[in-house]
């Protein structure tokens, strides 16, 4: 047993003093601003339902999967999954994971040797930066959406680059310039690697389908905890580079696969995401609606995420307990998870959320931004 955690204590105690430190707490009552439950799937009792039936049906999928899916964890279950979402977005490929995490972890320290760099948006997620400590390779910054700063990064190259972005960034709520992305990484030979965790559903089968740009992309990472309302995550890429992954990917070798319900419930999530797609326009409207009562933000208009920035962290702590007295769940983001001076309250819209309360919400707002 570790005796001296006297630097633990002096690291928590300072958050402690600056009022940032992190905290477990069961999920409250109240109307739902900040999960990621964009469609409402997760709450939805049709699909809950549906799956419901698939388990009584087959109740083995309850099980373990009893090892990794190179000795006894694979099945034809997921293998029906994997299939089934390669068709859907238009790869020849796609490689479950239990989570978006580990499915960044295990791209992004297999793909790129000692040999590469790997340029990283800035605002790039940080099961990236975690992974790249896991390669061999180097890693650039380039500044936020800065199409003049990536190529400038790219110029300086000499040796081979991936390019790390997400389509739709999760602090910022703003989109990539991802076709002028996709136009410099061919001008110098670079690779696209693209985490569209929050674009799937909200931008039917994501960013990168809308633009067809499948066949130019390396590989794209898609999960399912947000609008699909289920768990787990897919590398979207070709037949060898799935392969490569299968045989030198550390966080697939040796982790022991999921329970087939987990496959079971993203392969149905799919298909109740094609037959509801009015859920989808609903979400869009409730965006309009926040987004016409005039509140500054930097997040795309068309973006699920809002975020207004409130640099002073006692305004931002005290507006968020006028929300939470008020029955509205928000969630305040502050340094280090943002950089210092862009502290925010990150505002996520839903497809159930009711115009009265969203403008309720934006008058609160309003009286503190």
């Amino acid at each position: 047993m570790l005796k001296n955690t006297t630097r633990f204590q002096e690291s928590l105690q300072k958050r402690e003093e600056e009022g940032t430190l992190r905290r477990l707490r069961s999920r409250p009552e109240g109307i739902d601003f900040y999960s990621n439950d964009y469609l409402g799937f997760a709450g939805n009792k049709e699909l809950q339902n549906i799956l419901l039936k698939n388990v009584n049906d087959h109740p083995q999928m309850l099980s373990g999967s009893t090892g990794s899916r190179l000795i006894s964890g694979n099945s034809d279950v997921v293998t029906a999954t994997e299939n089934c979402i390669a068709e859907k977005h238009g790869f020849s490929s796609a490689l479950l994971f239990p989570s978006g995490y580990n499915a960044n972890l295990a791209l992004f320290s297999t793909l790129p040797s000692r040999h590469d760099t790997i340029i990283v948006d800035e605002q790039i997620h940080r099961s990236v930066h975690d992974a790249c400590k896991l390669s061999n390779a180097g890693k650039v910054k380039f500044k936020h959406n800065d199409l003049s700063d990536l190529e400038d990064v790219l110029k300086r190259q000499e040796r081979h680059s991936y390019i790390a972005i997400e389509s739709l960034y999760s602090m910022e709520g703003d989109l990539a310039p991802i076709k002028e992305i996709v136009e410099l990484a061919k001008q110098y030979h670079a690779d696209v690697l693209v985490d569209e965790a929050h674009s799937l559903g909200v931008f039917g089968y994501g960013w990168v389908e809308k633009h067809g740009l499948q066949d130019q992309i390396t590989a794209n990472v898609v999960t399912y905890g947000k609008a699909l309302g289920a768990h787990g995550a897919a590398i979207l890429c070709n037949d060898v580079i799935r392969s490569y992954l299968v045989n030198f990917a550390s966080p697939f070798i040796y982790t022991t696969s999921a329970q087939d319900f987990q496959w079971m419930s993203i392969k149905t999530g799919y298909e109740f995401m094609e037959s509801n797609q009015q859920e989808a326009k609903r979400l869009q409207k409730n965006i309009k609606i926040f987004r016409s009562q005039g509140l500054s933000s930097p997040s795309s208009e068309v973006s699920p995420i809002q975020a207004i920035l409130i640099s002073d962290n006692q305004k931002l702590r005290q507006l968020q307990k006028t929300l939470s007295d008020e029955k509205f769940l928000t969630y305040a983001i502050y340094s280090p998870t943002v950089k210092e001076g862009t502290e925010r309250l990150r505002i996520c819209l839903h497809s159930f959320n009711t115009e009265e309360d969203i403008i309720k919400l934006t008058e609160i707002i309003r009286e503190f931004n």
